[in-house]
This record gives structure tokens, sequence and C-alpha cells, in this order.
């Protein structure tokens, strides 16, 4: 608690008590805590390098190309849009339709989509994935859909 120096009434040693708040030490430690943080946030954040599209979008009229979905549901069992297929012959018939879909680009520098069903287990999941990493398929994105 502080106290008051000079006025109020009484004796040469009679002081009066303040009822301001001392908030130095309340600064110094906001600022203490703003050191630790501007120290942690740097080494916290890490970089991903994100391949975003643009974010202008396409003048109208202009026709989309429809994306390449690859469908897994529970049994193992993938699909590439409508045509099923296995995860032996997958990057075949992926490159087949990619082929088909836009042949002036090589397919695998073409972005895929990926679409599992909830029951479908994170193991088979990966083991797409990684079958389409091994063979070159890089641009491949995940659909996410609210349950």
């Amino acid at each position: 608690m502080g106290s008051k120096v000079g006025g109020g009434g009484g004796g040469k040693f009679a002081l009066g008590q303040n009822a301001d708040m001392n908030v130095t030490p309340f600064v110094d430690v906001m600022l203490v805590l703003l050191i630790i943080f501007m120290v942690s946030i740097p080494a916290a954040t890490v970089s991903i390098k994100l391949d975003l599209p643009p974010a202008i979008p396409p003048p109208p009229g202009t026709k989309v190309k429809e994306p390449i979905l690859i469908n897994l549901q529970a049994g193992q069992r993938i699909f590439i849009g409508e045509q099923a297929t296995g995860l032996d012959r997958l990057t075949g018939d992926l490159s087949v339709v990619l082929t088909r879909e836009d042949p002036t680009i090589p397919p695998t520098e073409q972005r895929v989509y990926i679409r599992a069903d909830r029951d479908v287990r994170y193991g088979d999941f990966m083991a797409v994935m990684n079958t389409l990493q091994g063979n070159g398929f890089y641009q491949v994105a995940l659909i996410n859909e609210e349950l």
C-alpha cells in the first residue's frame, strides 16, 4: 500500500493512506510476458510450402475443368471417378485418365483429389498416398467434408 507524503492533518509524521493502485509490478510482468512471447513465437512457426490456387477467379463463361477424384471406400475399394481400380493398378489407371483429360500436361504434374469414406482405415488411406507419391504424383489434394 502506498502512502501520501504531504497534506492531511495531524502531526509531523502522520501519513494518510493512498488508495491508488501501484501498477509498476503489473507493467513489469506484462513486459516480461511480451518478451517471452516475442522470443518463442518465431520458433513455434514451421514453414510449409503451400501450392495454393490463384486468388483471381476465372473470367465468366470459362469452362472449368472437373477435378479427378480418387474415392476410397471401406474394404480397400478404390475408384477413379466412377471407374473401379485396385491399389496395384492405381497409378497406371490414373495416368490413363489424366492423359485422356489433358494430353498436353504430363500426368504426374496434374492435380488429383482424394476423398475417403469415414470408415476407411488410416493404413489403407496412407497406402494410397504412398503409392501415389512413390510413382511421382505429388500434386495430391485432400477433400474434407463436414461429418
